[in-house]
């Protein structure tokens, strides 16, 4: 394979079972409040005191990012069902900026990481725990996860669903910026977890835009934050799964792949970024205060489901 090496069908079937379970466990802590509660506060604090000190040494999950990454996740869902949950929390202006906030966090962490891996000028070479090659793809994807937090928009136009579900809306948030952070976010896990990439950067991607296109509109943070959390906790507790199991997927460290990925990402957030200066010229609005999409049928239709 160009992406990665040449895996058995089994290889194929895990991937269906990771994408399928993050949605199903999304689906639970979505609907409901105790589901929230159990999954990212509860299970997190058993597994932080009584799993990973024993887990996660000598392996790749070992590291300043991944502690970082499992935390700010569960750090975005725990803030996500206050605002959620707690009566009068979605009317705050303030409060209704932590979102946007914890996302562009996150993103940066990311970011540090790529131009991390590049300034360590590794050819083929194991980098805590990974085997890993640095090069012009850790700059390109660096320049568009930065482009990726500029043109986040509606930073106050959250707003919360009618329904029994009371999931956290962003009508700003609109497909066209989601696939260029799916597309950015793969490339990064390609060039700094290249081992993990296969689930990481494919079914935990796919899976909260799939959540966000097909059962709860609008609600794309909210899904990505939570698949995020479940799934660095399932990586930090099982790490053999993707470091050293029948099913671990390994990258094919190509050079070509690497900077064609790397080179789309790019390319993919220049044109959000293009369209989002377009938007605020074309609407004198400003991209923080003020929501900039309102005239498209995907805003107005994420809109409508609101309270």
């Amino acid at each position: 394979m160009f992406f990665f090496e040449a895996q058995p069908w089994t290889n194929w079937l895990m991937w269906l079972v990771v994408f399928f379970v993050l949605i199903g466990l999304n689906e639970v802590g979505r609907k409901y409040k105790w589901g929230g509660v159990f999954f990212f506060v509860v299970l997190p604090l058993v597994l932080t005191f009584a799993v990973w000190p024993k887990t996660t040494k000598g392996t790749s999950v070992n590291d300043w990012f991944h502690y970082a990454k499992v935390y700010s996740s569960l750090a975005g869902c725990i803030g996500f069902w206050l605002i959620r949950h707690v009566k009068g929390a979605s009317s705050k202006k303030w409060l209704l900026c932590f979102p946007p906030l914890i996302l562009a966090i996150n993103i940066c962490e990311a970011v540090a990481r790529d131009f991390q891996i590049y300034g360590l000028h590794l050819n083929k070479e194991i980098f805590e725990g990974m085997m890993t090659v640095s090069g012009s793809w850790n700059i390109m994807n660096g320049i568009a996860g930065i482009l990726n937090i500029i043109t986040i928009t509606g930073w106050v136009g959250i707003c919360i669903s009618k329904d029994k579900s009371k999931d956290m809306l962003w009508p700003d948030m609109l497909w066209f910026w989601i696939i260029a952070y799916d597309i950015w976010n793969f490339a990064y896990t390609y060039n700094c977890l290249p081992e993990h990439a296969w689930y990481c950067g494919l079914a935990l991607l796919l899976a909260p835009t799939f959540a966000a296109f097909f059962i709860k509109k609008g609600a794309w943070l909210q899904h990505r934050a939570q698949t995020l959390a479940l799934w660095c906790m399932f990586a930090m507790t099982y790490p053999s799964f993707i470091d050293e199991s029948q099913f671990a997927v390994k990258s094919s460290h190509n050079t070509t792949a690497l900077f064609i990925v790397s080179l789309v990402a790019l390319l993919a957030n220049i044109a959000v970024f293009g369209y989002y200066i377009y938007k605020i010229v074309k609407t004198k609005r400003n991209p923080i205060k003020d929501e900039l999409y309102t005239d498209l049928k995907s805003y107005k239709e994420i809109k409508s489901l609101a309270e």
